[in-house]
């Protein structure tokens, strides 16, 4: 699969779970038609930032430079992105690396898919557990965060997640409280 050619600034209403049953997602995914992409291997390294978060993915199909911010509470939430692909990322994570520091490293395997304006993950995160990412994105620019969360919240009923199941921090966040 070709990744994302495009620079991209949007806005999203997202939730990460844990998933405890990763073949009822696929199901529901299946009967919603949702697309899928394709599992990717991917490497995540966060940066040091002052504000928000930065990642230089890389991936089989995924490869970009990630800025996000988005506030660390459980449930639907808003994220706003800015997402810069690049393919050739060996140089661009020296430089980062050089001038901003490591702050961790998260490695995954992350099955992909689309249904209309929505991104679907199941994410088998390497020394977390497997996850569930829904992503809403407002791809017509309108603003209208109540109903992206609304088609979050329906999928989140449709796979079954549960709130005690909603994580507040990213994988990173997972990652770095783990190794202390």
């Amino acid at each position: 699969m070709k990744p994302e050619t495009k620079q991209v600034k949007h806005l999203n209403i997202e939730i990460k779970a844990h998933c405890r049953r990763p073949e009822r997602v696929r199901q529901v995914l299946r009967e919603a038609g949702a697309v899928f992409r394709g599992t990717d291997e991917q490497t995540d390294v966060y940066f040091r930032v002052p504000k928000g978060r930065l990642k230089l993915r890389q991936g089989t199909i995924e490869n970009a430079l990630i800025f996000y911010e988005r506030p660390d509470e459980a449930g639907p939430k808003r994220s706003d992105v800015f997402l810069y692909p690049a393919a050739e990322s060996g140089l661009l994570r020296e430089v980062l690396e050089k001038a901003l520091g490591v702050l961790a490293v998260v490695r995954k395997r992350r099955e992909i898919y689309f249904l209309k304006n929505i991104k679907f993950h199941l994410d088998s995160v390497e020394g977390l557990g497997d996850f569930a990412e829904i992503e809403v994105m407002d791809t017509e620019g309108s603003g209208d965060c109540e109903g992206l969360r609304r088609q979050c919240e329906d999928f989140m009923r449709r796979f079954g997640i549960e709130t005690k199941d909603l994580l507040e921090r990213s994988y990173s966040d997972m990652i770095l409280e783990k190794g202390r």
